[in-house]
């Protein structure tokens, strides 16, 4: 079929005009003095939106089921909620004083805040945005969560006493301080949760240390103002954000040895990768773009958005990952159902009755869908999930995410 040509310029403009028709998941980016979040739809490259959020917004963090992009605003004592169906704020969480980090829990509950402004990390129920619970730790600037959900490890910036504080989630109580000799800028842990990267203030290289016995192994050197350190899942290569140089530094994770460096733009902050482990953004606080970066060599595109853009991340699904489930004569079509990581499943109720959802891991499913309903969920992470009809638990099926 032949596509007026018209009609299908029209179609494109609005294409990249509407975030609904974003052609790749989308990218959300701080940009720390215009007090906004541009939201870059990676599969066209181009900006979509604009979003007004509270002031100095220095933390992001992407929800799990990619529906809620969480902003701390560290100017402020709040959080922005963006819904990212429309790219507008939904909700603003009061958590106190100068919050700055951000990090999920991985099971999607639980966001940690680094309260800076009143020295303690706050919980923050995902769902409800209610504030639970809070552990005191000084000066928390950055923080990350351990792949089992068992412990975070917080960076601690109070002056002469800076530390790396672990926190036992289960009991919400401070199971560590390891003092460090310099200020501390960022944390990450390696996907198996045995290594973590640590960056520091005045110290050319990544310090790397044994979550076993939260004692330092070995130092990667790097270029001046090493800020963040990062091996993403499913990655074969680990990157280091080097401020100085202005580069993107990557290592192997096998011998933690550098291999190499790509050119980004001034004064990069921080990275996040995009499905599939091939291409990660750089944000460039100094030139007020951003790097799409191939890890395998191929050309940088730099994306430009608002003033001294700092914290970015990526929605965890790419585009066109779905799946879809019949539920059709009181069964489920197919009722075995193998998907990737990051892929969403949609349940259809094709049938004559109501149906329901109810999950063997306890996420959120559905009591009530009547005939021609739908309901989705995004599976973040590998496993086995068997369900059930709510309403018939006799009708048993299964979703297998490699």
């Amino acid at each position: 079929m032949k596509r007026h040509p018209i009609l299908a310029t029209a179609l494109a403009a609005l294409m990249l005009a509407n975030p609904a028709f974003a052609a790749g998941p989308k990218a959300y980016v701080g940009n720390f003095k215009d007090n906004t979040v541009s939201v870059i739809d990676t599969g066209s490259q181009r900006l979509v939106a604009t979003v007004p959020v509270a002031a100095g917004p220095d933390g992001i963090a992407v929800g799990r089921n990619d529906r809620q992009v969480f902003v701390s605003g560290a100017s402020a004592s709040s959080l922005s909620v963006i819904d990212t169906a429309t790219d507008r704020i939904v909700d603003t969480v009061e958590v106190g004083k100068g919050p700055q980090g951000l990090a999920l829990t991985p099971d999607g509950r639980w966001l940690l805040v680094a309260v800076n402004g009143e020295d303690r990390v706050a919980f923050v129920d995902a769902a409800t945005h209610a504030v639970a619970a809070t552990v005191p730790v000084a000066k928390p600037h950055t923080l990350t969560v351990s792949p089992d959900g068992k412990r975070a490890y917080v960076s601690s910036q109070a002056p002469g006493s800076f530390a790396l504080v672990v926190i036992d989630l289960p009991t919400r109580a401070v199971a560590a301080s390891v003092p460090l000799e310099k200020t501390p800028r960022d944390l990450e842990l390696s996907p198996d949760g045995k290594v973590l990267y640590v960056t520091m203030a005045g110290l050319s290289a990544v310090q790397v240390f044994d979550t076993a016995s939260n004692k330092p192994l070995m130092q990667i050197p790097t270029g001046v103002s090493p800020h963040v350190a990062h091996l993403f899942a499913g990655a074969r290569s680990g990157v280091v954000v080097v401020q100085g140089p202005g580069e993107l530094m990557l290592f192997d994770p096998a011998t933690q040895a550098s291999t190499g460096s790509i050119a980004v733009g001034k004064q990069p902050h921080w990275v996040d990768m995009l499905p599939g482990g091939k291409k990660v953004l750089v944000t460039n606080e100094g030139s007020n773009d951003v790097s799409l970066v191939d890890l395998a060599g191929g050309p940088v595109v730099t994306i430009p958005v608002g003033n001294a853009p700092r914290k970015v991340a990526v929605q965890h699904r790419a585009a066109g990952g779905s799946a879809k489930v019949s539920i059709n004569n009181f069964a489920f079509g197919p009722a075995q159902l193998a998907i990737n990581a990051g892929d969403s499943v949609t349940w259809t109720n094709d049938d004559g009755a109501p149906h329901g959802l109810a999950f063997n891991d306890g996420a959120p499913g559905t009591t009530d869908m009547l005939p021609g309903q739908s309901f989705s969920r995004v599976f973040a992470k590998a496993g086995v999930f068997d369900y059930v009809c709510s309403v018939h638990p006799y009708m048993m099926a299964r979703v297998t995410v490699q």
